[in-house]
């Protein structure tokens, strides 16, 4: 159906704000030339206006709908040369096909002006729209029957005048001759004359109405059926289809050679993307494709008849049918095959009926063919699929049969592998396959509640001077999200007249995702009551989108509706917009693997291409029991980044799984983190009542993409460490490969230097707190949604994942964020000992250096910065040599305090919230969390105490301190007066770094003074 569709691309430029003026008068008169796929537009001049507003249609044919993700759409902004002679440039933007959106969803997006080059001189934005009309193409009848007119008219003109046929090829061929001349003349034009060329076709582009009415003419006058086996046909049919379309022959070249050229990129573009499995090892499979079969007599073709597959101890049977064909690939691992024979049998099923009335199925073997696997042809791809081909059947009663089967040796890479039996992952079993997972598009919904008019509030039997005061609120629920607003009180007189129009001027965000719900509830609540006063459902087809905080969602009035006996009671006015600038979070603030817009239409192109090859693991433990005497573990592993999640398949019964599965995502930021977390299948058995086992936790690892190097291997074995109640526990090791590759570094510097979120986190913000719930709520959504999958991604999977519980108080991490602190200041504390080291004179010689380099630095105050920063670049490019090459930094069980905290540490880290330990037990946990607050109480005390001090001296808290501040300030005003400021640099400097014969031990007169100074402390009960 996808190639019956005619798709066009619709780029209305709305306007341009803040341009640059370009014609010497502080004006401009601009105008856009759009290029897509070879095609260019270009829309009106608006003269002398640096806001100008165009609100221009431009149409464009796209080519390939499939492959429209990846072109690439340029608008030029240019100012026109009639009005100046300065340079003509005033900005471009490029916008990637995978922001288009589909007709009917499209919104005005402002895009900031890019340079051309480092000098240009460009500012301002640019408004437009771009979306997609899929079209279908004239109806394919009316060319049929119009075909056997044609086509005898062409056969009776050929015997009348062969000569003049014979001199239309001539004159074709002195045409193509002349052709080609005039290529070579116009190769020799100068550029001049190319540009004048290029603005004459743009301007000669047909108009919209034109492209609507030749399509039925076009389609009647096909090509005729004796020209079908010309070498031109094809370029004929293209020129058809752009006759189709409207577009004029000039250009239909133009557009041939240039797709031409985009065909050759996006090939070698997949060829990069799927090089293949070039960071795994190659797996050796057995493949065995049983198409059918067939009898040599039909007597008991009613039967159903199967086939089976025996190799050594490895046997497998297809499914019974009946008159069907299987058509089931098998595909057995080389390595634990026993046997160098493969045994393909088939069988029939037969009921028989005994005295009794009680049937029997009996089944009888129709023959067998066996093959020598040392035979057996190999296929690597992209070689094509063997083709099944039919084998005898020997048997001795029933000969004549036949089979039709095609065996190869592949590997893992091979097509089939997906779809096949597989001898290590147990088969056909869809939770044990390798699946892709998508989390789902998350919105960000702003519900803004105005005011409400005309409540109908309930009155009761009490007179109207006594009636209470009304407190109402605004409740608001999107399928399990609620959220209230503050409340509003309204008097007694206004409750009972119904003059009441409380006002709240309050938003509301929630977390939306696609397919959305159908209705967003907005309640309207009595809290005197407690009751409802009236609600009314906003369909969320209805809700309007919006990218940026310049264009403001309009407000709207919804009757609320109560009960049956008051069908209204009231009023509501609201806001109610989708969010696109935001990007949702769902997942850890220090593990964010996305951060791009909900909106499609602000979609970035990918800087970069990850390239992931899961290996296998080495020396897994046991994670659970098999028939209840020996240990198992069933591991498959799951890599998650951005909105997409792998899983592996798995690998049954073994504690050194190899699955050698390579895995790709697009790169859109390199400041992201990759996570690979390793699981025990446990959802593929089922117990007594029919419910699904939970997957166990094996380990996890991260790795932040930041840290690698462009365009390399990565080739290690990270260990496996999981936390239990019982304690750490090294679990194994996993191997994997990892690759970034990115092919340019101005995109990667660019990265570097933009924000980390899109401009609506900046310019709107959201609260701590309310990203914190937002966050939470997005991460139950994304759990709820995966889980519904099938076959399901466990709810605890992801949630481990994601690190839903980092938030929760853990003594551990707590402990590790202390040591964290105290890395970093160690830093300090370092160089407070080396200045201590050089005033105490502990090395005289490096003493006298920094004398001389303190001169240094007072007479030549120019040079210190220089200084500063050459000596930041030395060392920093010596340590170039000691960084990380070998192994990427990933989890560190020691840096993560496993091994530093008691049982029942963990065991609190493990409890639920809220805690479902003993009484005694929370008791003690309490006590100990109590006395960690403390000394974090004294610490804090002691800080606000320092701060107090200073603020002492100027609110004259101490009378007699802040006039000794003052007077020593009136001095020290006619000191510095006089003293030229390097003496006392260099003074100061000297006395600091005395000798110690010349130093006292007492503390020094201003530090004296300092800590006499009074604070809050004493004021605090």
């Amino acid at each position: 159906m996808a190639d019956n569709v005619l798709r066009k691309l619709i780029v209305e430029i709305c306007s341009a704000r803040n341009l640059m003026p370009k014609d010497g008068q502080g004006t401009a008169s601009a105008y856009a030339i759009v290029d897509f796929d070879g095609q260019r537009r270009r829309t009106k001049t608006k003269f002398r206006d640096l806001n100008p507003q165009w609100d221009e249609k431009l149409e464009f044919f796209v080519h390939d709908a499939a492959t429209m993700g990846e072109e690439i759409l340029e608008i030029n902004l240019c100012n026109d040369k009639k009005t100046g002679k300065r340079s003509t440039f005033l900005g471009k933007v490029k916008i990637a096909g995978n922001a288009f959106a589909a007709a009917g969803s499209e919104t005005l997006v402002y895009y900031p002006l890019e340079k051309r080059s480092v000098f240009s001189q460009i500012k301002g934005e640019i408004g437009l729209k771009a979306y997609y009309v899929d079209e279908n193409p004239p109806a394919p009848p009316a060319a049929t029957e119009q075909k056997p007119e044609t086509a005898p008219a062409v056969e009776e003109k050929a015997p009348e005048n062969p000569k003049a046929e014979e001199g239309k090829k001539e004159a074709e061929a002195a045409k193509t001759e002349e052709k080609k001349e005039g290529d070579k003349k116009e190769e020799e034009k100068p550029k001049e004359e190319a540009k004048a060329e290029d603005k004459k076709t743009d301007a000669a582009a047909p108009p919209p109405p034109e492209t609507t009415a030749k399509p039925p003419e076009a389609a009647a006058t096909p090509p005729p059926p004796a020209e079908i086996q010309n070498p031109p046909l094809p370029q004929k049919i293209e020129t058809v289809k752009q006759k189709e379309l409207g577009i004029k022959p000039e250009n239909v070249n133009r557009q041939d050679l240039i797709g031409t050229d985009l065909e050759l990129p996006s090939l070698t573009r997949d060829q990069n993307r799927g090089g293949g499995y070039d960071l795994v090892d190659r797996m050796p499979f057995l493949y065995i494709r049983v198409a059918k079969a067939k009898r040599a007599n039909n007597n008991g073709g009613s039967n159903p008849i199967y086939a089976k597959l025996v190799i050594g101890t490895n046997g497998v049977k297809t499914r019974s049918q009946t008159g069907k064909d299987w058509d089931q690939v098998f595909a057995f691992e080389k390595e634990s095959l026993n046997s160098s024979s493969l045994e393909v049998s088939v069988w029939t099923e037969e009921k028989v009926e005994k005295e009794d009335k009680t049937t029997t199925t009996t089944e009888s073997c129709l023959g067998t063919v066996s093959f020598d696997l040392q035979e057996v042809p190999k296929r690597v791809p992209p070689d094509s699929p063997l083709a099944p081909q039919w084998y005898t059947l020997e048997s001795e009663k029933s000969p004549g049969n036949d089979v039709m089967l095609a065996v190869w040796l592949g590997t893992q890479a091979d097509e089939a592998f997906q779809e096949a039996w597989q001898s290590d992952s147990g088969g056909l079993i869809p939770e044990t396959r390798s699946k892709v997972y998508l989390s789902p598009k998350l919105w960000y919904l702003r519900l803004t509640v105005i005011q409400t008019q005309d409540l109908q509030l309930a009155s009761g039997p009490e007179p109207k001077s006594k009636m209470p005061t009304t407190e109402l609120y605004v409740k608001a629920q999107l399928g399990p999200q609620v959220f209230k607003t503050a409340r509003t009180s309204i008097g007694p007189s206004a409750s009972s007249s119904g003059s009441g129009n409380p006002t709240w001027n309050e938003d509301l965000v929630f977390v939306a995702s696609e397919p959305f719900e159908p209705f967003l509830i907005v309640t309207v609540e009595d809290l005197t009551n407690g009751q409802s006063i009236g609600q009314t459902k906003i369909h969320m087809g209805s809700v309007e989108r919006r990218n940026d905080d310049r264009i403001e969602p309009k407000s709207r009035w919804f009757n609320l509706a109560g009960d049956e006996n008051k069908p209204y009671s009231g009023r509501i006015h609201v806001k109610v917009c989708l969010e696109g600038g935001y990007h949702v979070l769902d997942e850890a603030a220090h593990v964010t693997s996305d951060v791009r817009p909900s909106a499609k239409q602000l979609a970035k192109p990918p800087i970069g291409l990850l390239e992931v090859g899961i290996r296998g693991a080495t020396n897994l433990l046991p994670v659970k029991t098999r028939d209840g005497t020996r240990g198992t573990t069933d591991a498959y592993v799951v890599a998650k980044y951005g909105p997409k999640w792998v899983r592996t398949r798995t690998i049954l019964d073994r504690f050194n799984p190899r699955w050698n599965e390579q895995y790709t995502w697009d790169v859109y930021d390199p400041c992201t983190v990759l996570t690979i977390g390793v699981f025990d299948n446990g959802r593929y058995k089922r117990d007594e009542s029919g419910k699904p086992g939970r997957d166990v936790r094996v380990g996890k690892i991260r790795v932040r993409l930041s840290t690698l190097d462009m365009n390399r291997v990565y080739l290690n074995s990270y260990t496996l460490t999981v936390i239990l109640p019982s304690g750490a526990k090294k679990m194994g090791e996993i191997e994997i490969a990892v690759r970034f590759s990115c092919p340019s570094w101005l995109s990667i510097i660019q990265a570097y230097v933009t924000p980390m979120l899109p401009r609506m986190h900046y310019v709107r913000p959201l609260g701590p707190a309310q990203q914190d719930i937002l966050r939470h709520t997005a991460m139950r959504i994304v759990t709820a949604r995966l889980a519904r999958s099938e076959p399901p991604l466990g709810q605890e999977v992801v949630q481990y994942m994601l690190d839903t519980d980092n938030h929760v108080w853990s003594m551990r991490r707590s402990k590790a964020n202390w040591f964290r602190v105290i890395t970093f200041l160690s830093r300090a504390a370092t160089i407070a000992r080396w200045v201590h080291g050089i005033r105490t004179w502990v090395h005289p010689p490096t003493t006298v250096l920094v004398h001389l380099l303190l001169v240094a630095i007072v007479l030549c105050p120019h040079l210190v910065l220089p200084t500063v920063f050459m000596y930041a670049f030395l060392i920093v490019a010596l340590r170039f040599r000691c960084r990380g090459r070998v192994k990427v930094n990933s989890v560190d069980p020691r840096f993560s305090c496993v091994d530093s905290v008691t049982h029942d540490e963990l065991d609190e880290e493990f409890d639920g919230f809220p805690a479902t330990r003993p009484p005694e037990v929370v008791r003690v946990r309490y006590d100990r969390l109590r006395a960690l607050a403390g000394r974090a109480q004294t610490l804090l005390g002691d800080m606000a105490a320092q701060g107090e001090r200073i603020e002492a001296l100027f609110n004259w808290r101490d009378p007699r301190a802040t006039c000794i501040f003052v007077v020593f300030c009136l001095f020290a005003s006619f000191l510095f007066y006089i003293v030229p400021f390097k003496i006392f640099v260099l003074g100061y400097g000297f006395y600091y770094i005395r000798h110690p014969r010349f130093r006292d031990d007492m503390p020094s007169v201003p530090v004296n003074f300092f800590r006499r100074l009074p604070s809050m402390s004493d004021q605090i009960l």
